[in-house]
């Protein structure tokens, strides 16, 4: 019985030491492992065995990108001005024996440095600044938790600044500049509109006026064409009737000398007609030097027309 009891206490032992050596670590976690208080190695992925009693596990550390949220601080501008800041850091442990033997906690280590970072940022900008500074402020925390965070081989990520937030009663001064500058930008954008609209009007009439302009005299071209063009026709008409005028006295006197009339007569008729010539509307009647010579005869062709009684010849229609 003594035999049997020895062998299952020594199975159990064996049993239990084969329990403590085998150690599976998850997937993107790792172990620090230690051996008689120092620093060992760092058990990854997978199946790991140790010595029990001789080597421990000191630390587990999660690999993969982790956050943790900054208690809202609250900082002074360069102006003076208090404001709340709401900040989360994203973080990498890139380094599991720094980060272990590095600093006792890296979290709240980071998460200091990003409070004291922030109040000397902040310290150096107004209130506008601030608030529209927001990757300007993230950029510096991130170079600072770098500079810092290197030898606790922890790598950051990512900083983001969630919500900045002033005094109320600064709020409520900055609706007020906020509504009085849109009230401003819609005075500004309606007088532009009425500006453009009377600029708009003023080029209208003006482009009406100018074709009104145009028009008129285009209208007054074309009317005096048409009276310098009846003028014309009016001249050449009557230069044509002249012309026929001429042309049946010519037949008149060619009759007068065929019914053997002398040259006394002849030219006594032909003042007759440069008398109804003078009647027209030309004011100037060129008149031969043979005619001009017969003017003092008239008397004795008037008596010779008594004498003969000659009848008259209608011109009417022969015109």
């Amino acid at each position: 019985m003594v035999g049997l009891t020895l062998s299952i206490i020594l199975a159990l032992i064996v049993i239990v030491f084969i329990a403590l050596s085998i150690k599976i670590i998850p997937q993107q976690r790792v172990g620090v492992v230690e051996r008689l208080g120092k620093f060992h190695r760092v058990m990854h992925p997978g199946l790991n065995i140790i010595i029990p009693v001789i080597d421990r596990v000191r630390l587990y550390h999660d690999l993969r990108i982790q956050q943790t949220n900054v208690p809202p601080q609250k900082v002074i501008t360069k102006d003076n001005v208090q404001v709340e800041i709401d900040t989360i850091i994203f973080y990498q442990v890139i380094d599991p024996e720094l980060a272990t033997y590095g600093i006792s906690n890296y979290e709240f280590g980071v998460r200091n440095i990003t409070s004291a970072t922030m109040r000397q940022i902040i310290g150096k900008m107004e209130l506008d600044e601030t608030l529209s500074g927001r990757e300007k402020i993230s950029t510096e925390i991130r170079l600072a938790l770098d500079e810092a965070t290197e030898k606790w081989g922890v790598r950051i990520e990512r900083v983001e600044v969630v919500d900045i937030n002033p005094p109320k009663d600064i709020q409520a001064a900055m609706e007020k500049q906020m509504k009085a500058e849109r009230n401003k930008r819609a005075i500004i954008l309606e007088a532009e509109a009425a500006k453009q609209d009377k600029v708009l009007r003023a080029e209208g009439e003006k482009q009406s006026k100018i074709l009104m302009a145009e028009g008129d005299k285009e209208a007054r071209i074309r009317e005096a064409e048409g009276l310098r063009e009846a003028k014309e026709l009016e001249a050449q008409g009557e230069a044509r009737a002249i012309e026929e005028i001429a042309k049946a006295e010519q037949i008149r006197i060619q009759m007068l000398r065929q019914s053997g009339l002398d040259e006394r007569v002849l030219a006594y008729q032909s003042f007759e007609s440069l008398t109804e010539i003078a009647k027209g509307p030309a004011n100037k009647v060129f008149l031969p030097s043979n005619a001009v010579e017969t003017l003092g005869s008239l008397g004795a062709i008037g008596e010779l027309f008594k004498e003969k009684k000659l009848p008259s010849i209608d011109t009417t229609k022969e015109q």
